[in-house]
This record gives structure tokens, sequence and C-alpha cells, in this order.
């Protein structure tokens, strides 16, 4: 028998390529992949860098669902089930909105799939696969199988998944309703056998908050130490308050860290329940702490809470431009179904879309709601021009020269690679259509 995944893109443009940047592995196909018998033939299509054979001789179709990717899910499903195959559906976007995703999938998976996808595959050999499967918040000590990607071109970072779940319940997060605001740790052995079997000189490193169990992130910095690779995580800033903590980190090879400073209003932090964030008066020095270590800082930022105005653009460019950030990320708001954020501006009357992620006339980049402070096309119009300017190629030069200073060399490279399309990328991305085009999908 044969299995067929797929990894879903979000959309294009008429005649374009669809959204692909920093093509990175899907670590979820390499799990399943690994957990599925040998006795089951398998073969991955990634949508983002090519084209899904829908002729294609398989007995099920597998398919991983993000929002962004809900609606091109459904579509790419409804092919497949015009020619008579069944179809599987898993992924966060299904666990939040599991009775949407069961009317477009013969099964579907709640959660995480390693304890029920054996169980799944037992069911649809004997011909009884129910109709919901229900995960749970656990690991399985199987190392993914990255042979599935062969002949893809990613990028050359290995994927590790070290912890799920996160300590905080900031209001537009997704992640933190389904883990109820708890950290899970993976086995410290795996972690290590995971990192040994790829061959890639850079990883990064699949957590929401490395550093959430402080203690168990020196235990296992400690250990990563004598395999004398390159990283990259997602942290917090509270982080650079433990001295020990920054150089365990950048002993075992960390280069750089995601980290969510998200805004620098305090009305916003506090509407979206980061007032823990507001204490840190200190931003700039621990900013400073942090590059200090010699670890570069990916540093994100979201627009659209109630007090955010025209100033907290100029502001937060000024802030990142002044730190000479790695990169920088300066997102919109976006309510993600399942949500705190979702429900507050459903039941404000300021959604602009039911259900954006479905809906055919949304397009990437745009508002899903109304802003308080400003039309919902300007805010769209500011953070675009925000990440303009901090990718202007002067900025880009300043940020890589500070940036050489402190990474080792093997980071040169990535940074050049990651800042001089960043303009380009950002025009690229605007104003594409979720989905697909009408003549895209074989007739």
């Amino acid at each position: 028998m044969k299995i067929t995944f797929i990894l879903p893109a979000i959309g294009k443009k008429q005649g374009e390529k669809y959204i692909g940047t920093w093509k990175m592995e899907p670590l979820t196909i390499a799990v399943l992949k690994a957990l599925t018998p040998n006795e089951f033939e398998t073969e991955l299509y990634d949508d983002r860098i090519e084209l899904i054979n829908y002729e294609t001789d398989t007995d099920l179709v597998v398919i991983t669902v993000e929002t962004y990717t809900a609606r091109r899910s459904y579509l790419i499903a409804e092919e497949f089930k015009k020619r008579g195959k069944p179809v599987v559906m898993g992924g966060y976007h299904v666990t939040l909105l599991p009775d949407e995703a069961a009317m477009q999938a013969d099964a579907i998976i709640i959660g995480n799939a390693e304890k029920v996808w054996g169980r799944l595959l037992e069911d649809f050999k004997s011909g009884c696969m129910k109709k919901k499967y229900i995960g749970e918040v656990a690991y399985s000590n199987v190392l993914p199988d990255k042979s599935i990607f062969k002949g893809k071109k990613y990028l050359p970072v290995s994927l590790v998944e070290t912890g799920r779940g996160c300590c905080h319940s900031c209001e537009f997060c997704a992640i933190s309703g389904y883990y109820n605001c708890k950290y899970y740790k993976r086995d410290h052995s795996c972690i290590i056998s995971d990192i040994e079997q790829n061959a890639h000189k850079y990883y990064f490193f699949v957590d929401d908050n490395l550093v959430a169990d402080k203690n168990n992130a020196r235990e296992l910095f400690a250990k990563v130490e004598p395999l004398k690779i390159k990283w990259a995580g997602q942290g917090t800033l509270s982080m650079a308050k433990d001295a020990e903590l920054l150089k365990g980190m950048k002993r075992s090879g960390c280069e750089l860290i995601l980290i969510g400073f998200e805004s620098l209003e305090e009305e916003s932090l506090r509407q979206m329940n980061k007032s823990w964030n507001i204490v840190l008066k200190e931003r700039d020095e621990l900013v400073k702490r942090i590059h200090d270590a010699g670890i570069g800082i990916y540093a994100t930022f979201v627009f659209g809470y109630d007090g955010d105005t025209a100033r907290t653009f100029h502001d937060t460019v000024e802030f990142a431009k002044k730190h000479k950030f790695y990169t920088a990320a300066f997102n919109h708001l976006l309510p993600f179904p399942g949500t705190a954020l979702y429900e507050r501006l459903k039941a404000e009357d300021r959604l602009l879309y039911d259900k954006w992620w479905l809906d055919g006339n949304y397009k990437y980049g745009e508002l899903a709601f109304k802003p308080k402070n400003m039309p919902h096309e300007e805010l769209s119009r500011l953070c675009r021009l925000s990440r303009k300017e901090f990718s202007s190629l002067p900025t880009v030069l300043s940020r890589g020269l500070s940036s050489m200073k402190r990474s080792s060399p093997l980071m040169w490279s990535l940074f050049w690679a990651m800042n001089l399309r960043l303009g380009e990328e950002i025009d690229e991305k605007m104003n594409v259509p979720i989905g697909r085009n009408l003549d895209e999908l074989p007739k």
C-alpha cells in the first residue's frame, strides 16, 4: 500500500510560484514517515517547491494543515477525493477547528499524532478507519526519518524538536491554548540522537520557548556542547537576566535566538496578556547582554493592538535599527481561530472576515479585523513600510557588520542570504490570494 504526504503552500499570484520563503524541512512528515511500517510505500509532495501529481497511484493521502494553508488544503483534498482517494488531515488548524476539517476529510487527527498514527493505519488496512483520532501531548522515542526528503531542495538547516508548548498565555497565541500554558520537554537522549543523525552544519531547535524551563535548558546545553554544532532557537528576553544561562547557550553553539518583543507600547502588551513583559524596563540592557554573549537576535513585533498608533511603527523600527538586530519581523496582528483574540474581536464586531482563512477575497498581508486607531489598509501599509525601511541596503550593511563581529564565520553567509533579498520578498508576498487560482488545478 502507498501513502502520499502533502505539505500545502499558502497561495500564489497569477503566473507566479507559491509562497515558500525559507523552505525548511517539514519535520512533522519526517516523524510520520518514521512511525509508518515498512510495508507502506511513501512519497511526499511539497506544494511550496513542486507540482502535486493528482494522478499518483496511491492508497491514502495525508495532508498537514496550518491556518494559512487551510483553504488550499481543502481544495487539494477535494481533487484527490474526486479521484476516489481517501484523505486524512492533521495539524494545529485541524486541532483548533476539528468540525470544519472533518467536513473535508475522511479522517482527522486532533492533537499530536505519535500515539494514534499506528492505530489509524491498522484501521485503514482493515477497512474501518474512524472519522476522528485523538492524539496526546506526548513524544515518541522514534527519530524523524528524513529519507522522505530525498531530492527536495530545502535550506541546509536541520530541524530538531526540543520541546512543546509555553508557560505564557498570550491572547493571540493558539499554541498556549492547546498546551494549556504548559511546557513539555523532550527527552535529552532523543534530542542528542536526533542531532547526531543529521549532516548539516546548522540546526534550528523547534521549541516555542526553549528557556521555559531554565534548569532543563542548562542541562540540555551542557549535553549539546560537545557536539560542536551551530544552532538557533526561540526564547524570551528575560533569559538575559541569567548570565550563566547565556554562557551555556553560547558554549553549546547558539548563534541566533528568536525573541518576541511584540510591542513597545505598555497598553498593547497589557491587552495581549504580556504584562509580564512590561516590567522589563531594562529592555535595552537585556538586549545588550545577549549581544555581548555573542548571540544574535531575530526580533519579532506585532502591530494592531489598541495602544498602537502611527508613532508606534516609527519607534519600533528605530528600536530595531538602534540594536542592529540580526533580522526582524514587523507583522500585523492576525486573529487565529481558537484564540482569545479571535473571540474578543468577534464579540466586538471588529472582524472583517468571519473566517479569513477560507475567504477567497482575503490576501496575504491584509488585515482581517478593524484596528482602533487607523483604517485597516493604513495599518497594513505601515507594516510593509516598516519592513522595507529595516531591509534598506544601508541598514542591512550596518546590521551585517555588527553581526559579523559577534557571530561565527559559518553564520555570515546565512545573514546575507536572509537579509539581502528581504525587501524583494516583502513585495512578492503582499496581496497574494490564499488558496489557488482558478486555472491552477487540472481540469
